[in-house]
């Protein structure tokens, strides 16, 4: 009997012991599940897989697992985390089920997709829930309500759409929810003031509209709410001045009307209030200064109107004041200047006058001051940058007067001054031996004396420099100025300056030079054909003599060259016939002799740009053919009419038949070509026989109108063809246009090579650039300097369209499919132009033609190609995630945006990587902005982007 009593205890305990192995493994099998329909492309989950070996009793095998959490005793699951492991795929949810006991879920930063699973609401214990950063879709699933104990839901940076949940309200114990950055649509639910332990909300960057529900003023335990970014109607319901615990509130570019509530100023915890971007008008209630802790106040963009309150004073701890792009006027209130904790101040574009606060900078460590675009008299405050961090100074289109503040003498944190357009005088005080960091200085437009600073080759991280329009300037050129290393623009016209051009050395980057209207002289330097980035050069009204360098046509992006009105003498370099990006070239007034170069561009420039050289012949001038007889004697000469009579009846009978071929194939075969700078001169017949291998020409190319392929010329040349079809009334205009963009030359453009046509149909011929678009290549993971290099390729092609060709071209489809890469993967812009050209095969432009509605439709496709441009920097920024994002993209705030992108591409710590994405993204944001008028021109965008920092200027 006894020995029975073992068999059955040991029994027992084995049949336990198996039960106990068996209820521990659900979680191994439902772990092994759930990775069977994640996509892991890096195998990160490789540990997860079952041991063969025996489990411990009432242990299970998964708390050694990655991303696995279990409790002390290693019995329960209590923690998975998966967050940023690249995975991705549409889970079920249905392994859920056992996870009883789990408190914390984190599967962000990665790539899942499709419905969030509803198996997530079965797990009870749930504390945490963090899905944000994928890209789950559809509405977001009831029953949320079932998780009692949920304290963080954050599902920021998804694709939910469809209205917000209603019943995460019941939540009591909730003290985070981030549903910002989908694409949720309808009201904010009235039933989200209920919350009774909310501290974070944040539904920014979605598609909300209605009124802002008052009942959120309930909310009296969230110290964070961001709501902007959607498009709401109305105004700043007054209730939300009884969020007491309320320290940072942003409702920026939400669509918000009507004045601001005086009644905020009961927000008296509130350390950030950001409502920028609205359409919020009236004054500024002055009773904000009630608001003792407020550090950061950005009012911008809106149309406010009144005066700066006086009763700001009382703001010590404010740090950021924004009042920009409003309609605001009056003085700036002394008192502004005694603010101990102001770091930046941004008044630009508004109507304020009179003189700014002379302590300004005295009192507090300013780092940017923007006050550009109003009214301001005075001279600068003496002590701006007396604290030494001011790192920017913006006073542009302003009154000022008087000389510079000796401060700035020695400012070596500044790296961007633009003090353009006002009335300073005096010598130009700045040692630029001091200003190690000084990228962008712009001095132009005022009364300066006293020549360039001789110590600006110092500045050795200047870009852009500009100091025309200083009629009073005086001096010279310095002699090492085209040593700095890395200046992309020096502009020095109408400053009197004298002397000779120093030679050109180390001047790589230099992509613009103005010395128009000056006194120099001398000869222009053969060095400058080490410039080989130099787009435009500009000498015109000057006393520079001796012959235009030879070398000068052999750089390859030289688009534009006026030295009209000098003393240049010699011929015109041959070699500029064979440049494939001259533009212009203006040498009017000068002492130039001998022949124009025959080819095609010059013949486009007209009659101005050679206009004042008495020995100068030749197309667009007076024919070159000298008064000399042709016939020599008299017997000669019958000889010579003989036989010019034959060939002139062998001519009228091949005419003849000619004729009568063309009257019986209705002209339709007969071909013409076209070509421009680039292309050997072939015949259509040569250029058609290329296409296929039919022998009639009427069969060539039997491709349907804009359609593209690849074709090989009789010299090996590969070409890329573009078929169209036009109207024969309407050939000759759109001839003319054919001609201004063949001859439109630009290192960023795709050369238009040659036109070959008839009455009715027309081949363009392009280079053939063999590594594809940015759309194929938009996926590839690039380095940043890859990319940036690519979006300043863009912007400079477009700029060029835009700002250098007269009149100027619009793309008119300028999209990622439409930027080729040569075989250095340059960026190459294609078909600019065809959307206008095929324009003006529309019977509506007759009666657009003449009234000015033609050029304002123009106009109109100049403000689009810069909302494509901003759209494409949005493709390039997110490596194509966001494709034709430039409307939804300004309901985002920037900080979700900039974390985004910059997850995107992989910078890691480098601050200078950061903020120069910053940068480009903050010019995608200018460029899609819904009013055409609110969008930078291509020139001023290329600036911005040509700039160090990430600011606007």
């Amino acid at each position: 009997m006894e020995i029975f009593q073992i068999l059955y205890c040991n029994l027992l305990a084995a049949s336990m012991f198996f039960i106990a192995v068996s209820a521990v493994d659900v979680y191994s099998e439902a772990l092994v599940s759930l990775k069977s329909e994640i996509i892991d492309e890096y195998d990160t989950l490789r540990d997860w897989s079952v041991p063969s070996g025996v489990i411990p009793p009432g242990k299970t095998s998964v708390c050694s697992w990655s991303g696995v959490t279990c409790n002390k005793n290693s019995t329960t699951v209590i923690a998975l985390d998966l967050s940023a492991q690249s995975l991705g795929g549409e889970i079920s949810g249905d392994q859920f089920a056992v996870f009883t006991e789990l408190v914390d879920l984190n599967i962000s930063y990665n790539s899942f997709s499709g419905q969030l699973p509803l198996g997530i609401f079965n797990l009870t214990s749930l504390e945490t829930l963090d899905i944000s950063r994928n890209n789950f879709s559809g509405h977001f699933p009831r029953g949320i309500s079932g998780l009692r104990n949920l304290v963080t839901l954050d599902a920021f940076s998804n694709s939910f759409s469809g209205p917000l949940p209603a019943d995460i309200s019941q939540l009591e114990n909730l003290t985070i929810l981030n549903f910002a950055g989908s694409y949720f649509r309808g009201p904010i639910p009235p039933e989200y003031g209920s919350f009774k332990r909310l501290q974070f909300l944040h539904l920014a960057g979605n598609f909300l509209g209605g009124n802002i529900p008052p009942e959120l003023g309930k909310l009296k335990t969230v110290t964070h709410m961001e709501i902007g970014y959607n498009s709401y109607q109305g105004g700043i319901p007054r209730q939300l001045s009884n969020m007491s615990e309320l320290r940072y509130l942003d409702i920026a570019g939400a669509n918000l009307s009507g004045p601001i509530p005086n009644e905020l100023s009961n927000l008296t915890k509130l350390e950030s209030l950001f409502l920028f971007r609205n359409k919020l008008s009236g004054a500024i209630p002055w009773e904000f200064s009630r608001i003792a802790p407020l550090s950061s106040l950005d009012l911008s963009d809106n149309l406010i109107t009144g005066t700066i309150p006086k009763s700001f004073s009382e703001l010590k701890n404010l740090q950021l004041l924004s009042l920009m792009y409003n309609a605001m006027s009056g003085t700036v209130p002394d008192q502004i200047a005694e603010l101990s904790s102001l770091e930046t101040l941004l008044l630009w574009n508004n109507f304020f006058y009179g003189i700014l606060p002379q302590s300004l900078g005295r009192n507090s460590n300013l780092k940017w001051v923007d006050v550009s675009t109003n009214n301001f008299a005075g001279t600068i405050p003496p002590d701006i940058c007396v604290k030494g961090e001011l790192y920017k100074l913006i006073l542009f289109s302003n009154n000022f007067t008087g000389s510079l503040s000796p401060s700035l003498s020695d400012c070596p944190s500044l790296v961007r001054l633009r003090i353009e357009n006002n009335s300073f005088s005096g010598k130009i005080p700045l040692k630029f031996s001091y200003l190690p960091d000084i990228t962008y200085v712009d001095l132009s437009s005022n009364n300066f004396s006293g020549g360039i600073p001789s110590d600006l080759f110092q500045a050795i991280k200047l870009q852009y420099f500009n100091i025309s329009d200083n009629p009073r300037l005086g001096g010279t050129i310095p002699s090492k100025t085209w040593t700095l290393p890395i200046l992309q623009n020096f502009s020095a016209s109408s400053c009197v300056i004298s002397g000779n051009i120093p030679p050109f050395q180390g001047c790589d980057s230099i992509i613009v030079i103005e010395l128009n209207s000056n006194n120099l002289s001398g000869a222009l330097p053969e060095s400058i054909s080490s410039c080989h980035s130099l787009a435009r050069i500009a000498l015109a009204n000057n006393n520079i003599s001796g012959r235009i360098p030879d070398k000068l046509a052999s750089l390859p992006d030289l688009a534009v060259i006026d030295l009209s009105h000098n003393s240049f003498t010699g011929p015109i370099p041959a070699k500029f016939g064979h440049s494939s990006s001259l533009q212009l070239l203006n040498v009017s007034f000068n002492d130039i002799s001998g022949s124009i170069p025959s080819e095609k561009q010059f013949r486009t420039m007209g009659r101005s740009a050679f206009t004042g050289n008495a020995k100068l012949c030749g197309a667009p001038l007076q024919s070159c053919s000298g008064s000399t007889r042709i016939f020599g004697s008299k017997s000669t000469g019958k000889l010579i009419w003989v036989v010019l009579l034959c060939v002139g009846a062998v001519m009228l009978i091949s005419l003849s038949i000619l004729a009568v071929v063309y009257l019986r194939r209705g002209g339709k075969g007969q071909w013409k070509m076209i070509s421009f700078s680039g292309l050997p001169q072939f015949t259509a017949n040569d250029v058609l026989r290329s296409f296929s291998s039919v022998k009639s020409m009427d069969d060539a190319m039997p491709s349907p109108p804009g359609s593209v392929c690849k074709a090989v010329l009789p010299t090996g040349i590969t070409v890329s063809v573009k078929k169209i079809e036009w109207q024969a009334k309407r050939m000759k205009e759109m001839l003319e246009l054919i001609t201004k963009i063949g001859n439109a030359r630009h290192k960023n453009l795709t050369r238009l090579l040659g036109l070959c046509y008839n009455k009715h149909t027309a081949y363009l011929l392009y280079d053939y650039l063999p590594n594809g678009s940015l759309a194929e290549r938009i996926g590839t993971r690039r380095d940043w300097a890859t990319k940036y290099r690519i979006v300043t390729g863009i912007a400079r092609g477009l700029c060029f369209l835009h700002h250098d060709c007269f009149p100027a071209i619009p793309h008119g489809d300028l999209r990622s499919s439409n930027v080729l890469f040569d075989e250095n993967m340059e960026p190459h812009l294609l078909e600019f132009g065809i959307k206008y050209l095929l324009d003006l095969n529309t019977d509506s432009t007759d009666s657009r033609r003449g009234t000015g509605e033609f050029s304002s439709t123009i106009k109109e496709e100049l403000y689009m190609d810069v909302y494509s441009f901003g759209e494409i920097l949005l493709e390039i920024l997110t490596n194509g995630k966001s494709i034709s994002a430039g409307a939804s993209i300004q309901n985002k705030p920037m900080e979700v945006l900039l974390a985004e992108v910059l997850g995107d591409n992989e910078v890691g710590s480098s601050r200078p990587i950061q903020e120069e994405i910053k940068l480009v993204l903050e010019v995608a944001l200018l460029c899609t902005r819904s009013r055409q008028t609110d969008r930078p021109a291509m020139e001023e965008a290329l600036k911005l982007l040509s700039g160090s920092q990430s600011q606007r200027k």
